[in-house]
């Protein structure tokens, strides 16, 4: 179950990313095709997540770009430093949803 909905809120990041580069594109001038697909997409995904799950997507990604970042080699990736190897060993195991202790993001391991 974890997994799915860590699954899911990658796919999130990646349409909510997809969205804030269409409208930087617009403003630049250019015009953009998709971008209604891309805003029924994320409100068709977001209504698959659970709502205390993405209520903390949404809270972080007020505050960061990424709110979710994967973890290699024990390094959280959005802020380059390491975990407590405890934290690594029970995220593997996809049992419940880590978030990296200096910048708060949720975190996936990579392994």
């Amino acid at each position: 179950m974890i997994k799915k909905d860590l699954e899911l809120l990658v796919s999130l990041q990646d349409i909510d990313l997809m969205i804030e580069e269409v409208g930087d594109v617009e403003k630049l001038g250019f015009s953009v095709t998709g971008y209604t697909e891309l805003k029924k997409a994320r409100e068709e995904l977001s209504a698959s997540i659970s709502k205390p799950l993405l209520f903390r997507y949404e809270r972080l990604r007020g505050k960061l770009k990424r709110a979710i970042v994967p973890v290699k080699n024990d390094i959280c990736l959005g802020c380059f430093l390491r975990q407590p190897t405890s934290i690594g060993v029970k995220g593997r195991e996809d049992e419940q949803i880590f978030t990296c202790e200096n910048c708060g993001r949720m975190l996936y391991w990579l392994d």
